[in-house]
């Protein structure tokens, strides 16, 4: 099924030249946002997905499908041709590799939206994109790939296949890989910062994970979908970490933003990493943005602030993500992941009990 929504505003039709742009996906958190900056920037934007989860922005044209049905992809070959096709919601090598050769001669460029956990060295090293990648052939099924505790995932593997599959059809010239770390900021779905902001909005004693000067890296999802949309107005190629600098801000920042935005009166009980680990807390999910591996916070984005990668600072996105928790109906979208973040009250209670702080 096709559909066209209504522009947001008659004043985009005043481009000479409207980019046209196709969204796998376009409905929730990162596909989102990217939707809503190329519609403000003028650009002709379709969809395509099921239509279950997120919402469709005004100014698009939908076209319901699964990306997994031979026919529908058919039918979306039938549709004009793009500049670029920007891929959310690719997590299968082989479903990539057929999409990506149903439309080798629909579109000039294909985006591939990755992220950090295809190298091998992740989250024990320091990465740049030299750094070796996992091995996932390009034709994987969903079965490729296992998870390593404190190392590589199943994950990790199957977005590695759909990076060579993106390759193998256009060709390292047409092929963006862009490999995000942390991503926050307004519709989270996973639920981290969201987290964080809800329990310290809370009050009260709050455990605070780690070493408060601990260096953090995580990108606003509006950073990132600007620096999509730059990287197919330059026809930037290649694969690109998409992190904010090394010296971005501390997790000691991070939470005393928190505390800021929501005007909380907050303790914050710093508990060091040895304690929560003997704890057997859970590094990730039961304390969201903790984990004491040393290259989770090093990954090198120089090559994509050299192509225009600009990052706000993680007060702003704080400050965003509150504002829309209070004034929006947060939906974490059946997301598996989320329904595991988070420490409970009792089990914080528990941690602080035992300690003399």
């Amino acid at each position: 099924m096709r559909q066209v929504l209504g522009a947001p505003s008659s004043r985009l039709r005043e481009w000479t030249y409207r980019m046209r742009l196709l969204v796998l996906g376009g409905t929730a958190f990162v596909g989102d946002a990217i939707v809503s900056q190329a519609l403000m920037r003028g650009w002709d934007v379709t969809t395509f997905n099921r239509g279950l989860t997120g919402h469709d922005r005004a100014g698009t044209t939908v076209v319901r499908g699964d990306r997994y049905r031979g026919a529908d992809i058919e039918r979306l070959v039938e549709e004009e041709p793009w500049d670029a096709i920007v891929d959310t919601s690719g997590y299968t090598p082989s479903n990539v590799l057929h999409i990506a050769s149903a439309m080798k001669r629909r579109a000039h460029r294909y985006l591939l939206m990755s992220t950090v956990s295809v190298y091998a060295g992740w989250p024990a090293e320091a990465l740049t994109e030299d750094s070796d990648v996992l091995e996932c052939p390009p034709d994987a099924d969903e079965h490729f790939g296992q998870d390593t505790e404190d190392g590589p995932t199943k994950y990790g593997y199957q977005k590695s296949g759909c990076e060579s599959a993106v390759r193998l059809v256009f060709g390292e010239d047409r092929a963006t890989l862009l490999r995000p770390g942390v991503i926050i900021g307004p519709r989270e779905y996973v639920g981290r910062l969201p987290w964080w902001l809800h329990r310290i909005s809370e009050g009260g004693r709050v455990l605070a994970p780690g070493d408060p000067a601990r260096a953090i890296q995580p990108v606003d999802v509006r950073d990132l979908a600007a620096f999509t949309l730059r990287s197919i107005e330059q026809d930037v190629s290649g694969p690109l970490n998409v992190t904010a600098p090394f010296d971005f801000d501390t997790f000691g920042g991070l939470l005393a933003y928190c505390m800021e935005a929501t005007q909380s009166a907050s303790e914050l009980l710093w508990v060091p990493d040895q304690v929560l680990v003997a704890a057997g807390v859970r590094q990730w999910s039961e304390m969201p943005l903790w984990r004491t591996h040393p290259g989770v916070w090093q990954v090198s984005s120089a090559r994509a602030k050299a192509a225009g990668l600009i990052c706000r600072s993680l007060r702003q996105t704080v400050e965003a993500t509150w504002e829309w928790m209070r004034t929006s109906t947060p939906s974490l979208d059946g997301s598996d992941r989320a329904s595991e973040i988070g420490l409970s009250r009792d089990r914080e209670e528990q941690i602080l009990a035992s300690l003399t702080l």
